[in-house]
């Protein structure tokens, strides 16, 4: 997998041959992945496929049993983890906020433990507000006083409190009513043009990953079955797994998008 040099473009993370079992399950079997730089990629596939588990041991709460995972050209490893976690955010399923803490609190624990100046947090903070429309008169309240919407506008800012040059959201949607969704999902697409960051994200969605991603890839029994565009794999379907995927799905077309290859 390709990681830099002359005329190519530089993987900030990438995995190599990766694999990891659980008992006789088998989680990943030899995954290569890079997501694009500046782009958005998108992970799809049945429960249990894998996708989770990859983002995961992006930020160093899983090992691979085999292969290898480096960002910005270090493996990641022990000794390492710490710095590169304050380098990528992580929005995990339901947002994952901690209940004792504000919505302040929430979004500003890493930068204040890092020794940031208040002015600086507030400067920062203020700008996440406006990017994510969350009130500002709300980061007084705890998560169990916030809605659906707001909470995950919460743990995007948290994610993006020190301007990380990855960031991972793990199925961000799955837990909001449909309206709901689909504000964020406008909102939060509009965040990443703005943002042009590198992004990971994990849906079961496919519709959902066509909206989003510049690139999608399918997933199945801990393999990757094809990456691209919708279109591709509409048209030129990789296996017949992936044709009876995309036909098991309701709605598709409804939404713009599909991304390039």
């Amino acid at each position: 997998m390709p990681s830099g040099g002359e005329g190519e473009p530089f993987f900030m993370l990438v995995f190599e041959d990766v694999s990891k079992r659980y008992d006789d399950v088998r989680a990943l079997d030899g995954v290569d992945l890079a997501p694009r730089p500046d782009r958005t990629t998108v992970l799809i596939g049945p429960s249990g496929c894998g996708k989770s588990t990859l983002l995961r041991m992006a930020v160093g709460l899983i090992r691979p049993d085999a292969g290898r995972i480096t960002f910005d050209g270090e493996e990641i490893g022990a000794g390492n983890i710490r710095s590169i976690r304050r380098r990528i955010g992580y929005v995990i399923q339901e947002g994952g906020l901690f209940p004792h803490c504000t919505a302040r609190k929430n979004v500003t624990l890493l930068a204040e433990r890092l020794g940031w100046d208040r002015e600086r947090i507030e400067e920062r903070l203020k700008l996440l507000c406006a990017l994510t429309h969350f009130p500002v008169d709300g980061l007084g309240r705890y998560p169990a006083q916030l809605s659906g919407g707001q909470s995950q506008r919460v743990s995007l800012m948290r994610a993006l409190m020190l301007d990380p040059d990855l960031l991972l959201l793990d199925e961000p949607f799955g837990a909001l009513d449909p309206m709901i969704r689909h504000n964020l999902q406008e909102e939060l697409r509009g965040i990443f043009e703005r943002l042009e960051k590198t992004v990971m994200m994990v849906t079961h969605d496919l519709e959902e990953a066509a909206y989003f991603a510049d690139r999608i890839v399918l997933m199945r029994e801990g393999r990757i079955v094809q990456k691209g565009a919708l279109d591709d794999l509409k048209r030129r379907p990789a296996e017949r797994f992936v044709r009876e995927f995309i036909e098991s799905q309701r709605g598709l077309g409804s939404q713009p998008g599909g991304g390039g290859s």
